[in-house]
């Protein structure tokens, strides 16, 4: 019950900070598979969310690479919270 809670903070937080978050790329619409392959990408892997999202394939890699480092599954969750397109270093990240 504790984590199905934290978890629902934590959504809710995101939420309230997405709108107010530039981002580079372009944003695409927050769904129902975006807020799962952010779940996917904090809770399992970062480049599993991207996949999730079809993002391209060095997209995926990035990430999934990025993701070694705990605080980038916190990038990656919003990215693909987001479902942003697009982005810094060949729209890698």
């Amino acid at each position: 019950m504790k984590k199905i809670l934290a978890l629902l903070i934590v959504t809710i937080l995101f939420t309230s900070i997405v709108n107010a978050a530039p981002t580079e790329g372009r944003p695409g619409k927050i769904s129902g598979r975006s807020v799962g392959a952010a779940a996917v990408s904090l809770l399992i892997w970062p480049g599993l969310g991207q996949l999730i999202n079809d993002n391209p394939l060095d997209k995926n890699v990035t990430h999934a690479v990025l993701g070694l480092t705990g605080i980038f599954r916190f990038w990656s969750c919003y990215d693909a919270f987001v479902d942003r397109k697009g982005g810094v270093w060949h729209n890698r990240i």
